[in-house]
């Protein structure tokens, strides 16, 4: 394993591409070490605390735990997220832009340009808002040290700045360091807390925080843990193979064709892309609920908004309900833009190759859709099942909370409607990205390494040696 290791750094490409993306993630996170200029630590520190539950925690874990701490970095990649939905879902339903997308690399440069400027439109919305729910806080010392004149416009001029560079980070990795850089800088934040989510762990232990049941609840925690990580990995690597044989043909003098090989449907072809959407979508709204304007009350206090707002925080049914329904709706829609049955079917087509039992052309791509239809359903639902894990464990899901017939809920254990208050630092979300992320980062280093006809990091990934093996 070390020696496959030691292979990335001894090719010269690999290795100034792997060198540049762990340059540019020490960018990122000394960036997250930078304040904005004007806000109380302390006090920011204290009322995130008291909204911990809130959509402003889902926020704060993707952009790596600086929205707590309000740096330059504070909005993270989640601005850009949002522009990328917007415009995937335009290119579905807006003809002009669709035919754009099919204009080559011209058309995805002019995509990609409008994506930067709504980024960039958003982030100031909701940089704005931000320095709106800070200077109109009047519960105990003021968040703000300086003037509201003076704290708004450099709060809205530092955040989106620094979304603006991190989106520059984000396509410098990916096209200049080892790929998957927005999703490496998600990840980056992610991780970057897990020493204080394993020494709160630690604490819980040492001080017998469930009582005599604190050992056993430890120790299935940990297998819980480990458990859920082999399964992320388990279905992120399986696939539905639809075997395909070609046809022999004869070019020039020679006979071509004539094998059989398989077409290898993932079971979760859109990876973490489905959670971070739903996610992304369901966080928005709620981003806004702590917002009161020019000394109104609070959304969430409202007598229209505040009842939905609530009903829609994190641990709601309507929430879960809501976010599994945008898991599955993401899954489907993601699989149908980077997915093209007809595509594949005219491809195979051209080269002589069918699936056996199927007519080629239009019966084909009908089964290739059927079989993708079936398997997406089942991505999905994994996806749904290791998102509302962690929310069992963390707070509960308050069914006690439905309106009318929340009464029938009150039999459920207390562990159901209120979770078990352990600080599962990787939830649902954050633990399917760093598995997926990592899964991904490890296969595309893999197949730089086996195209220079090096070893693989897995057993199967090729039987090209080294050079040294030689």
């Amino acid at each position: 394993m070390f020696d496959k290791i030691a292979n990335i750094f001894r090719i010269p490409d690999l290795r100034k591409r792997v060198f540049f993306t762990l340059g540019l993630l020490a960018v990122y996170r000394l960036g997250g070490h930078i304040p904005t200029p004007g806000i109380n630590a302390d006090m920011l520190a204290q009322f995130f605390s008291q909204n911990a539950g809130s959509a402003l925690g889902l926020v704060d874990l993707f952009s790596g735990g600086n929205l707590r701490k309000l740096t330059i970095f504070a909005l993270g990649i989640m601005p850009y997220i949002t522009a990328s939905i917007i415009f995937q879902l335009l290119t579905v339903i807006y003809e002009p832009l669709a035919k754009l997308q099919k204009e080559g690399e011209l058309g995805r440069r002019k995509i990609t340009q409008w994506t930067r400027y709504v980024t960039v439109l958003l982030a100031i919305v909701q940089s704005f808002a931000i320095a709106m729910t800070l200077t109109n806080t009047t519960t105990g010392a003021p968040m703000v040290t300086i003037s509201r004149g003076a704290f708004i416009p450099m709060c809205v001029l530092t955040l989106t700045t620094g979304t603006a560079f991190i989106m520059w980070l984000g396509e410098q990795i990916t096209e200049r360091g080892i790929g998957n850089g927005m999703s490496l800088l998600i990840f980056t934040g992610i991780v970057v807390g897990l020493p204080a989510g394993i020494n709160e762990l630690y604490v819980k232990a040492s001080t017998n925080a469930w009582g005599g049941f604190t050992p056993v609840a430890i120790l299935i925690l940990i297998a819980l843990m480990v458990g859920v990580v082999a399964f992320i990995i388990f279905v992120e690597r399986s696939e539905r193979r639809i075997p395909v044989q070609y046809a022999k043909r004869i070019v020039g003098r020679k006979m071509m064709g004539g094998q059989s090989t398989h077409l290898p449907l993932k079971v979760n072809s859109g990876g973490v892309m489905p959670v971070i959407f739903a996610s992304s979508i369901l966080s928005a709204p709620l981003l806004f609920s702590n917002m009161s304007f020019f000394g109104s009350p609070k959304l969430v206090d409202t007598s229209f908004f505040g009842p939905i707002l609530r009903n829609l925080a994190p641990g709601e049914p309507w929430y879960v309900l809501l976010q599994a329904a945008a898991i599955i709706f993401f899954a489907y829609f993601y699989i149908s833009i980077v997915f093209r049955p007809d595509d594949i079917a005219d491809n195979m087509r051209k080269y002589g190759g069918f699936i056996p039992g199927i007519r080629p052309g239009r019966r084909t791509s009908d089964f290739i859709n059927d079989v993708l239809t079936r398997i997406t359903l089942v991505g999905a639902i994994y996806l749904i099942i290791i998102t509302i894990i962690p929310t069992l464990l963390i707070s509960g899901i308050h069914f006690n909370h439905l309106w009318l017939i929340g009464g029938a809920f009150d039999h459920l254990p207390t562990w159901m409607t209120n979770g078990l208050g352990v600080n599962f630092y990787f939830g649902g979300t954050s633990l399917l990205i760093v598995v997926g992320v990592a899964t991904d980062t490890i296969q595309q280093i893999e197949s730089q390494l086996i195209m220079r006809h090096y070893d693989g990091f897995s057993p199967k990934s090729g039987r090209i040696r080294g050079k040294r093996s030689w």
